[in-house]
């Protein structure tokens, strides 16, 4: 089963630039995007039918929003935190028979971390939604979840030590959840990889340089550690200042 999940950082404006073709290209099982940016009825993807669609769009125009294309039916769909509608429009979760899939777009800290609080306790709930779901099935995560983890996940760590995204606060949160049982499937495979990055700037010379963070992520149960066959980063995929995160598995 092959999983893709790209901040797209508004759908309208990414599919002038080559969305549905790289999405036809890839032939995802699962495809995910985030950042959508758009509300209901303001694009017409043409892309196959046999993919259906799960939208959750943010009840602020133009902000946040996700969605799922998915070939495999699910079981049921919720949109964001268990009952708990979030106006912003950042989880869906599909369940499937032998797994759940939660996409999510994972609050900004902002730059002046006005808002890392509410970005904490966010975090908080959404570990204890997961862990809910993992004492069902297993779980996969995907989206862009705003955090290099380690050092290693950004060009230049010591310069933005506590920046919005590197706060010890934020990498402490991706450390719980890792700790509370789940696997960053990309370091998996590659735990030692350097330059593998899934966001750059839009500063002149930046995504050239390869000046980025890796903040877009797979995250599986690891129950299903066995069941991973490949993690890949699509760098070469323009459109956004994102790029496509791929999970291949045996599911």
């Amino acid at each position: 089963m092959k999983l893709i999940s790209w901040n797209v950082n508004g759908l309208r404006a990414c599919v002038t630039k080559g969305f549905v073709d790289y999405f036809n290209e890839v032939q995802a099982d699962i495809f995910c995007i985030q950042e959508s940016k758009l509300q209901e009825g303001q694009i017409n993807l043409e892309i196959s039918e046999e993919y259906e669609q799960y939208w959750n769009y943010a009840q602020k125009k133009g902000y946040s929003g996700v969605a799922i294309f998915t070939r495999i039916k699910p079981l049921s769909v919720r949109y964001g935190i268990e009952e708990d509608h979030e106006p912003e429009g950042r989880i869906i979760t599909l369940e499937f028979d032998s797994f759940y899939l939660v996409n999510v777009y994972t609050p900004n800290a902002k730059r002046d971390l006005s808002r890392l609080d509410y970005r904490m306790e966010w975090e908080n709930r959404f570990r204890s939604y997961l862990l809910q779901l993992d004492a069902q099935k297993p779980v996969i995560i995907c989206g862009d979840l705003n955090v290099a983890h380690q050092d290693i996940d950004l060009k230049n760590p010591a310069s933005n030590r506590n920046n919005s995204g590197f706060t010890t606060e934020e990498r402490g949160k991706m450390t719980e959840l890792q700790e509370a049982g789940f696997v960053d499937t990309f370091r998996h495979f590659y735990p030692d990889q350097i330059g593998a990055y899934s966001w750059w700037s839009y500063m002149p010379k930046i995504r050239e340089r390869n000046v980025g963070w890796r903040i877009d992520y797979f995250l599986v149960s690891s129950k299903l550690t066995e069941s991973l066959i490949h993690a890949e980063i699509h760098p070469h995929i323009m459109g956004s200042d994102h790029c496509p995160v791929v999970l291949d598995i045996n599911l």
